[in-house]
């Protein structure tokens, strides 16, 4: 797979940095051992910070992530119909993101007509090593991988925040209301870090990429 130029502040630095991420699997093989990402930004230029994964564990590589999406009968029926009614399903680069002490797989799934030269969003697939969810956007897909709702091809509903003055035996859907928040800033941090990028306001858009791995950090400890 092609490598990935992100904006990101490192581990144990204070600033944001231009780096160029990739995945690592050795020859012949699909797991995961290691993550590369490449500096190019002053004094750290031809640098690399490299993650090895323990021999011990078994992470899934971008192959095996693509596999799990194929296998999902949901998913690979409803790409099967759109490829014959007259489009085509373009597969987005897969992103593989660290969090925390665990991995995010993201991937978007583009439709394209045949007389139309842009393609369009049509889902968006998250996973982590154990579980795999979609939604239509990001959001909608964060809140089926973190927050319980179940995964779709149309707009889902988000968990409903508790009624005020409801007893207090009603008020379990609290959590989830502070879960669908996480949810909802995550994809507003992800919306304005495209929309800043995109006005070459760097950055800004490098403090909204911190801010989303700090999103999705609290959602994997809220998974533990």
């Amino acid at each position: 797979m092609q490598p990935n130029f992100v904006l990101m502040k490192l581990p144990g630095e204070t600033g944001v940095e231009f780096v160029e991420i990739l995945p690592f699997t050795p020859a012949n093989r699909n797991n995961l051992i290691g993550w590369i990402a490449g500096r190019s930004d002053g004094a750290q230029y031809g640098t690399s910070v490299v993650y090895n994964f323990p021999k011990t564990k078994l992470v899934d590589g971008p192959l095996q992530i693509e596999a799990r999406i194929d296998q999902n009968a949901q998913l690979s029926g409803q790409l099967t119909l759109w490829n014959q009614q007259g489009s085509h399903v373009r597969r987005g680069a897969l992103l593989v993101i660290p969090s925390g002490r665990a991995l995010l797989y993201a991937e978007p799934i583009y439709l394209q007509a045949e007389r139309s030269p842009m393609p369009e969003l049509r889902l968006v697939v998250l996973a982590l090593q154990d579980r795999l969810a979609y939604g239509p956007t990001f959001e909608s897909a964060m809140a089926a991988l973190f927050g319980g709702a179940v995964s779709s091809m149309s707009a889902a509903a988000v968990p409903a925040e508790p009624v005020r003055g409801a007893p207090a035996s009603a008020a379990l859907p609290q959590p989830a209301a502070d879960l669908n928040a996480l949810i909802k800033e995550a994809a507003k941090n992800l919306a304005d870090y495209q929309r800043l990028t995109a006005e070459g306001k760097l950055g800004e858009a490098g403090q909204k990429l911190e801010e989303l791995k700090r999103a999705l950090d609290k959602l994997n400890t809220r998974q533990r």
